[in-house]
């Protein structure tokens, strides 16, 4: 029985923490599970093949807010968001599963629009959905879905392969998710004060887009296998990119400097965050659900990187003595903090994020 007088707030351990607490004493039996958690997806291996397995919940209140979330969107991210943790194995997603709880406000209406998204994500990126389960809730709706992939065994990429000197690069741009709700929040309670304002978003559809519609980094999963190379590391970026960056300096036991002006900022994400008094390197850092990929590549392959539209090179694997370092444009180096997205901390974008 728990010890009643020795209670641990799950704040304290975080995400990462409290999975690797609750599941310390488990031991893998079965062979064919190659790897298991503590990565982006599962590793399961047949023959030759490996098997990419990944789950991922969303929560109304704290993962999305309908109020400013159309369905259809709803729909399409949360098949993205779980179809980019397949690509950050180096994998080919192919099949999901999806179950949802849904309380008695929904009409079948509603939620064939959340699945048109569901099927709009499949076919853009070519998977099926094979399965589920749907069953009701006392509030609100919860999603979970389950990303089934494949890669062959020798090019499943790991968080825990990245070595001192490695080249660090990132795919896309950072920021632009998290600014993007910031505006919804800020329409979202104009609207709330008088239900008689219109929202303004001219000319915010980028960052809004990001937040509301993101996509996953399946371009760049091809240019790897049609170039022959593949990342030392790989994760994406969801958390934000330096709670990202610490994952895999964690798990590869190394530590890592990112360089200031090589980090990519679309220039609408610049703008907003100066009209919201933020330093644009700060969102662009600690922003999360941008849905890039984060990797460090052998110095070897650095000509590959360099021809590889949308990719960015920002910083460099070192010696875990050296720690995970900002070089600023200012010519000062600081260390960085894990500040992205905490999911037991109340993450509910009307009141927090």
């Amino acid at each position: 029985m728990a010890d009643n007088f020795n209670k641990t707030d799950v704040n304290e351990l975080g995400e990462f923490g409290l999975i690797d607490r609750l599941t310390q004493e488990f031991v893998t039996e079965n062979p064919s599970t190659h790897k298991g958690i503590g990565d982006d997806a599962a590793v399961l291996k047949m023959g030759e093949k490996a098997l990419l397995v990944s789950t991922d919940m969303l929560i109304e209140g704290i993962h999305f807010d309908l109020m400013y979330t159309p369905l259809k969107h709803l729909g399409y991210k949360s098949v993205v968001v779980n179809l980019s943790d397949i690509y950050a194995m180096n994998g080919q997603p192919k099949q999901i599963t999806l179950s949802i709880a849904i309380s008695s406000k929904y009409t079948v209406e509603a939620l064939e629009e959340f699945y048109e998204g569901v099927f709009l994500a499949c076919k853009n990126y070519k998977v099926d959905l094979i399965g589920g389960d749907t069953t009701s809730s006392p509030k609100g709706m919860s999603i979970s879905v389950t990303a089934i992939g494949e890669a062959d065994l020798e090019k499943v990429v790991y968080r825990s392969g990245a070595k001192p000197g490695d080249i660090l690069c990132a795919t896309g741009n950072f920021g632009a998710a998290y600014l993007g709700l910031q505006i919804l929040e800020r329409e979202k309670q104009i609207y709330l004060s008088n239900p008689g304002i219109q929202p303004d978003l001219e000319n915010q559809d980028y960052i809004v887009g990001r937040q509301l519609r993101p996509e996953a980094g399946r371009q760049t999963i091809g240019y790897f296998e049609k170039h022959g190379f593949r990342p030392t590391a790989m994760i994406d970026v969801s958390d934000g990119l330096t709670s990202d960056l610490f994952h895999i300096c964690r798990q590869s036991g190394v530590g890592a400097y990112i360089e200031e002006g090589k980090v990519p900022i679309h220039p609408d994400t610049e703008k907003m965050a100066l009209q919201f008094n933020m330093d644009p390197i700060t969102a662009a850092l600690n922003g999360g659900e941008d849905y890039e990929l984060l990797f460090s590549i052998d110095p070897s392959d650095l000509e590959h990187v360099r021809y590889m539209p949308g990719v960015f090179i920002i910083g460099e694997i070192t010696k875990a003595d050296d720690g995970i370092k900002l070089h600023t444009t200012g010519g000062n180096i600081h260390d960085m903090q894990a500040q992205g997205w905490n999911h037991f901390k109340n993450n509910n974008p009307s009141k927090d994020n």
